[in-house]
């Protein structure tokens, strides 16, 4: 029923499979008995294999077994997720925060809590494809605006002030071109006209601000932003999303947010092992501190070697490359030759615009880097960069 569509993908390099990832030692994998350098993991800070968050996790599992069993609502709720949701509200420096399975359905369940039928969503264009899809499950009238265009959004407030609500949505960091929000304006025109404005810190929770806290804390704006959505499977190396905000836009989200209401909690054992994970970086601050050192070493060795790493100012470093067909051939060539960074292809961004999306973590050494460099190196001399 569907071969013809999928042979339509394989000719149009957009068709994607696995690759089975048979163990993980820090920057390495391995795959089909092969070690290979990993460059495009989320994993920023290298928490994922760390001791502490496996022994946290392994604790929980002894207490509470695995499964939570049933929502959150119903009998879900553990002493293991009010105690991270306490703990995340502290870090992100809000009233409180609820937690959520996935970033997906944060912000798929979110939005169309927050906004509906008569309200106006402004959305960068830009933007994780769970905000696109949370504002079309929402009802309302959404206006993408060109990306970071601020001017854009207020002369769209200006002829919107009618609405019933008002919402603005963006990226902390976008997660393919690596650069960040201009929160600063974005704070100041939603204050000005009395819109709620939601930040996604997916790439930002653990990555920027002086110690990690994110986007807010990024440009010294914590307590202005409405709702600060992010996860913890990224920089924090465990699983699941949250929100943080004050206290009744919590309270509201917990009664009105059906992918919040209709999933199955988290396993305690997540919990733990992202309440281990905030301890980790608050009690090793050279984490963030090494994985920004990587991110200048390779963004400035890939600038030696004239490689496009586009508007990226974070460790996502997309290395511009146009066609899906000469990404997936860059990226077969970067694993044949060790490295382990895959193509992004439409949808994930637009058309003419595939890359390598490289990036770095905590936990590469300086000899990695340099590896990674001397690659990238050879495929300059065959005609890739």
């Amino acid at each position: 029923m569907f071969e013809q569509e999928l042979s339509q993908l394989e000719k149009k390099h957009l068709l994607r499979r696995f690759m089975v990832v048979e163990s993980y030692d820090g920057p390495r994998i391995t795959v089909n008995g092969r070690s290979l350098l990993l460059m495009c993991s989320n994993d920023y800070l290298g928490l994922s294999g760390h001791p502490s968050l496996r022994k946290a996790a392994a604790k929980a599992m002894e207490n509470y077994g695995f499964g939570s069993g049933a929502s959150r609502l119903i009998s879900g709720t553990s002493a293991l997720h009010e105690e991270l949701e306490r703990r995340i509200a502290t870090f992100k420096g809000t009233e409180s925060a609820l937690l959520f399975n996935s970033g997906y359905t944060a912000n798929t369940g979110i939005i169309p809590a927050i906004a509906g039928a008569g309200d106006v969503i402004l959305s960068d264009s830009l933007n994780h494809a769970s905000i696109i899809d949370g504002c079309r499950l929402s009802r309302a009238n959404v206006v993408v605006y060109p990306h970071k265009d601020v001017d854009f959004i207020e002369g769209t407030l200006k002829k919107n002030r009618n609405a019933k609500r008002t919402l603005i949505v963006t990226d902390g960091v976008f997660s393919m071109d690596g650069d960040i929000t201009p929160l600063p304006e974005l704070v100041m025109i939603a204050e000005k006209y009395d819109v709620i404005l939601m930040v996604d810190d997916a790439h930002a929770t653990g990555v920027i601000g002086k110690t990690g806290r994110g986007t807010a804390e990024h440009f010294g704006l914590s307590g202005r932003v409405h709702i600060q959505m992010g996860t913890l499977g990224k920089a924090l190396g465990s699983f699941g999303a949250y929100a943080a905000g004050n206290r009744d836009v919590i309270e509201y989200l917990m009664n009105r947010t059906r992918s919040f209401i209709y999933s199955t909690a988290l396993p305690p054992a997540v919990c733990a092992a992202s309440l281990a994970a905030l301890d980790v970086i608050e009690r090793e601050p050279e984490l963030l501190k090494t994985l920004w050192k990587n991110r200048e070493r390779l963004v400035h060795g890939l600038a030696a070697l004239g490689a496009c790493t586009g508007i990226s100012e974070t460790p996502i470093i997309p290395v511009m490359l146009g066609e899906s067909e000469k990404a997936l051939r860059a990226s077969g060539r970067l694993f044949d030759y060790g490295i382990y960074a895959t193509a992004v292809r439409p949808p994930s961004v637009p058309e003419g615009a595939a890359r390598i999306r490289a990036t770095v973590t905590a936990t590469h050494s300086c000899d990695d880097i340099d590896t990674a460099l001397a690659v990238f190196g050879k495929l300059k001399q065959e005609g890739y960069l």
